[in-house]
């Protein structure tokens, strides 16, 4: 018995058709911002989740945290994560979409 592996854009696509799906995803468009950002910026910086967990000072699955938007970082935190991966932190808003 073999196993059909569907890719994961098929199920995204399929699951972009459930209007529950969407509002509960795009309720989500902040964390996976960040999430994303500081992924970016760590493999932009050339580093593992344990060497920027040793520049800040933190474990590594803290960062992994961070980085899967398990967490709710401080602005401290932040900062510390921009600094291991010589980044500069910006924070901005910008007008809402209106529905």
């Amino acid at each position: 018995m073999s196993r059909r592996t569907i890719p994961a854009e098929e199920s995204f696509r399929a699951w972009r058709r459930d209007p529950k799906y969407v509002k509960a995803y795009d309720a989500l468009e902040d964390e996976f911002a960040l999430a994303a950002a500081l992924i970016d910026a760590r493999s932009k910086a050339g580093l593992s989740q344990e060497q920027v967990a040793k520049k800040m000072e933190t474990s590594q699955p803290a960062v992994a945290r961070l980085e899967g938007g398990k967490a709710n970082p401080s602005l401290d935190t932040l900062r510390r994560f921009a600094k291991a991966t010589g980044t500069r932190l910006r924070i901005s808003f910008e007008r809402a979409k209106r529905a």
